[in-house]
Order: C-alpha cells, then sequence, then structure tokens
C-alpha cells in the first residue's frame, strides 16, 4: 500500500509533515541538501533578529547574553562574531542561496517584538525568494501597569504592520502564556496571520551559587513537551481556519503521528535534527509510513484532525474534568 505523506501548510503543497525549524542546522546549505534528500517538507531558516537589524554587530555581544535568556534558536548557538554573518544583508544573501539550492519551501524568520523600521526587511525576505516569512515574537512584560489586552495589541499590530508589507504566507510562533489563548489567536488570524506555530520554547535562566552569577542553560526539548502543543492544537484545529504547526519536543513518528491526529498540519524538529542529524528524517517518514499502514490509513489528509477537541469522542480529555480525574488517579494508585 502507497502512502501519501504530502500536506498543506501555509497554503503550499509539502512532501512530508516535517519542516526542519530554525535552529543553526537549517542556516547551512549543505545541511538544507541533506533534509530535502531526506523527505523533509520545508525548512525555516534560523531567525534574523530585530537587534541585529537595528544594531548589527555594535549590538551583538548583548545579543548573545540577552538572547540566551530568552530565545532557544538564538545566542547561545551563535559562533564567534568572525565566523558568523550577523547583518541582515548576509541573511538576505542566506534566503537567495537556499532558494537556488534547493526546492522545498524554504521559510524565512524574522524575530522582533516592536513595530518599528526592521519591519522593512518582511519585504525584502520576500523578494529575495522566501516561500513563506515565519514571525517569531516575544515580549517579557516585566511592568505591573502593563494590561495583558495592551500587550496583546501589540502583538496584533506587529502581525498586521508585517502582513501589509508582504504577500507570501505569514506564520507567527508564539509562546503559551496567555489568559485566553483561543481568543488571542483568533486576533493574530484577524490581524493578517495565516499559521500558528505552537509553542515556541523560551529559555529560561538559571542561578549558579558557586559563581553568584545568572547562568541560562541550554537544555534540548524533552518528549513530554508535546503535550502542550498538542491540547491547543487539538482545540484551536475545529475553531479557525488557519494552518497550526506543532513544535516542542518531537522526537519520535509516534510523536509526529499523535500531533497530526489532533489537527497539526505539520510538525517541527530542532532539537531531532541537532542530535541525530538531517538523515534522521529519513527513519522518522519510514517509522510514520508503518504507523500509518497499521492503522489503515493511505494518506496524512485521511486522518488529519480525526482526534481534535470536536471530532474526539471525549472532548473533556483536553480539558479540566480530566486533569481533576487523572490526578486523583494517580495520587490513589500511590498509597
Amino acid at each position: 500500500m502507497t502512502i501519501d505523506l504530502t500536506c498543506d501548510y501555509l497554503g503550499m503543497t509539502l512532501a512530508s509533515p516535517i519542516v526542519a525549524a530554525a535552529c543553526p542546522l537549517t542556516g547551512s546549505l549543505d545541511a538544507l541538501k541533506r533534509l530535502e534528500a531526506a523527505g523533509a517538507g520545508a525548512a525555516v531558516l534560523p531567525s534574523l533578529f530585530e537587534e541585529q537589524i537595528e544594531f548589527e554587530e555594535q549590538m551583538f555581544g548583548g545579543l548573545s547574553s540577552y538572547g540566551a535568556e530568552s530565545f532557544a534558536e538564538a545566542a547561545s548557538y551563535f559562533p564567534a562574531l568572525d565566523d558568523y554573518n550577523t547583518g541582515p544583508d548576509e541573511y538576505l544573501h542566506l534566503i537567495e542561496q537556499a532558494r537556488e539550492a534547493v526546492q522545498m519551501p524554504i521559510i524565512a524568520s524574522l524575530n522582533g517584538v516592536s513595530n518599528g523600521g526592521w519591519i522593512r526587511y518582511a519585504k525584502q525576505m520576500e523578494s529575495a525568494g522566501a516561500s513563506a516569512l515565519e514571525l517569531n515574537v516575544y515580549y517579557l512584560s516585566t511592568e505591573v501597569n502593563v494590561a495583558s489586552a495592551r500587550l496583546e495589541q501589540n502583538y496584533y499590530e506587529l502581525v498586521s504592520a508585517v502582513r501589509e508589507t508582504i504577500s507570501i504566507p505569514l506564520s507567527v510562533k508564539i509562546g503559551p502564556f496567555f489568559s485566553s489563548l483561543p481568543n488571542f489567536a483568533k486576533g493574530l488570524v484577524d490581524a493578517g496571520a495565516n499559521g500558528l506555530v505552537l509553542f515556541n520554547r523560551f529559555l529560561q535562566p538559571d542561578l549558579d551559587v558557586e559563581r553568584m552569577v545568572i547562568d541560562p542553560r541550554l537544555e534540548l526539548s524533552q518528549r513530554v513537551e508535546t503535550r502542550l502543543p498538542m491540547r491547543w492544537i487539538a482545540i484551536l484545529d475545529p475553531q479557525l481556519d488557519i494552518s497550526l504547526a506543532a513544535n516542542s519536543g518531537i522526537h519520535s513518528a509516534n510523536d509526529i503521528f499523535k500531533l497530526l491526529l489532533v489537527g497539526a498540519d505539520v510538525t517541527m524538529i530542532a532539537g531531532t535534527l541537532i542530535r541525530h542529524g538531517a538523515d534522521y528524517v529519513v527513519k522518522l517518514l519510514d517509522d510514520l509510513r508503518k504507523l500509518l499502514k497499521e492503522h489503515g490509513y493511505r494518506s496524512v489528509s485521511q486522518f488529519r484532525g480525526s482526534f481534535n477537541h470536536q471530532n474526539t469522542p471525549s472532548p473533556s480529555a483536553f480539558e479540566r474534568s480530566n486533569y481533576m480525574k487523572t490526578l486523583t488517579n494517580y495520587v490513589v494508585d500511590r498509597l
């Protein structure tokens, strides 16, 4: 039985539901070629940061320490300045080279928080040949007088500004920390987003008590982390006409299968590629085909979303009632 792994993401037809997430690997033309040969459906290039655009090399040192506490794909992976193309012009050149090197969609990534002049690079990314743009937004509110509604409005204004600048598909990569995520997601759609990436994985600061300094450490994702995007993709899929990408903790074909079942259009992997290399995509896809055969599916479209919040036999499994039951049973089993 032939298995059709093609899928639709942001209006683009991909060869498979595995997308290489923004990470150092996707900044290499050789790695992009190997990812495509292995069967990856698309690749997201490493992010171009607002700070890089506005301050370029002058701010690079500060970005390294700032990003290590904020962006899982950022400064902890940055090589020395002499070896790294830090400027926006080099990034645009990378898009052009990647577009010539592979046939799979190349998704540019723009990482920022303010509605400023740096947004103009979204249009330049499109002109350089990007198939789509992933807007990676993270703003850490530390002021007690900043209301959540104001924070969300900042996101909407930023997405709207980028949407007005480009005609290619636009996805927004967000974190999970919003009081009403479904309503916030709808606002992003209304602002012009064509897709959502759930979720951004932020590094958290640690404290080295021996040296008495803040010492953020990079920890690659664990499989248990898929449960958070799994819940929210299941809830959002039947409510929003938008592409949904699952991100964080995806290490096996079983993880991919689960996320597609609840409604993900694609799954994004970075830590798995860092651990095993680009060629590991071959194993993931082979294992995914086996899973589909075992369950009698011929294509991804045949089952995608069949276990979302609307279609599952037990919608409460994604809600509070299941939390209470699971927690109670866990405690009782160990008395």
